[in-house]
């Protein structure tokens, strides 16, 4: 009688311990990490990760410093962008845009336009086509070029401005079924940040004011510091441990709590094609981190938009200090981090 008598005690317990704890965790793990069985095929693409080294290396050394207060040394990046871009075969358009009496620009890189599409050539032109519906954006991927106060930058976010070059050329030897612009913002750093000024909320605000159906917007965010040392990733939550590596060897997708769908079909493409695990996180926007970059500008329009990012300041200690260097950069997996974006944008098309 005792012995039952334990058992059926030891039997309400675990019952317990599954309705009240284990079960929750469950359920919170699905909610945000969104575990998915689809995986992409290994990826035929190669990335030139020597050139993504030279691209950072440049923007973060020899146009320095890259914050709001040098508008001539931000004009020079993005002539240095374009060129790339241009190289790379795309239409390359300038959104300019001022702020605090000085003018500042976005740099915009159209693939995928059609043949019979009567498209002007001009870089001044991109709001006239869009207003007259030659340019219909399908993806956008997006990075920014400026830095934080007196930091090199680079990964922070030479990183992303490097990757989305090499996306362009990727994106150019395509026959691609869709436009995707690539885009280079300006002031996405303080004292700008989460105001209209920044050149994210600009065009963000461009598209919808022009009805564009964009399907979804990818932020390059920070994508080239990884480390195999144990503990050198850190969360913006405790309970995230029990999901997520200790070791900063991972590439990030981050949406909102609202974007599991999206985010998880973006996983699944990215996911496979290069040997770079990539885990993502779907979290309400007010924590921490959530929100820090130039996809939450296209959220404000109704768009959907994710972060790919290597979690900055959640990893990379120097993040904003003038020892965020190039020297300390993986280009590596750097480069597998832009082949998973290039299979993705594919994959969406």
């Amino acid at each position: 009688m005792a012995n039952n008598t334990l058992y059926l005690w030891i039997k309400k317990v675990i019952y317990l311990l599954f309705i009240f704890l284990i079960f929750p965790l469950c359920i919170l793990y699905v909610a945000v990490s969104r575990p998915t069985s689809v995986h992409s095929q290994a990826s035929n693409a190669k990335v030139d990760a020597q050139r993504m080294r030279k691209n950072v290396s440049n923007i973060s050394r020899k146009h320095y410093p890259r914050n709001y207060r040098f508008p001539g040394n931000l004009k020079d990046i993005a002539d240095y962008i374009a060129d790339h871009f241009a190289k790379a075969g795309g239409q390359v358009y300038i959104q300019e845009f001022e702020t605090r009496g000085e003018t500042y620009r976005n740099v915009i890189a159209v693939f995928g336009i059609q043949k019979d599409e009567k498209v002007s050539v001009n870089k001044e032109d991109y709001e006239e086509n869009l207003a007259a519906g030659h340019l219909k954006p399908h993806i956008v991927v997006g990075a920014h070029y400026d830095a934080s106060g007196d930091s090199p930058g680079a990964d922070d976010n030479a990183s992303g401005v490097a990757g989305l070059i090499e996306l362009g050329y990727l994106l150019g030897q395509e026959e691609l079924s869709g436009q995707v612009e690539l885009v280079a913002y300006c002031l996405e750093e303080p004292p700008f940040f989460r105001t209209p000024d920044m050149g994210s909320y600009h065009h963000a605000a461009l598209l919808k004011e022009h009805g564009v159906d964009l399907e979804i917007m990818i932020c390059l965010e920070m994508i080239g510091y990884f480390t195999d040392e144990e503990n050198s990733q850190s969360y913006p939550a405790p309970f995230m441990k029990l999901y997520y590596p200790s070791k900063g060897n991972f590439i990030a997708l981050v949406g909102k709590l609202s974007q599991g769908g999206i985010t998880k079909k973006i996983k699944g493409l990215m996911t496979g094609s290069t040997e770079l695990p990539v885990y993502s996180l779907n979290a309400p926007s007010f924590m921490q981190g959530v929100d820090y970059s130039d996809h939450s500008n296209y959220w404000h329009f109704g768009y959907q938009a994710v972060m790919v990012t290597d979690t900055a300041f959640y990893r990379n200690l120097q993040y904003h200090t003038y020892k965020d260097r190039a020297d300390r950069l993986d280009y590596q997996r750097a480069s597998m981090v832009v082949v998973q974006v290039y299979e993705a944008v594919k994959g969406l098309l």
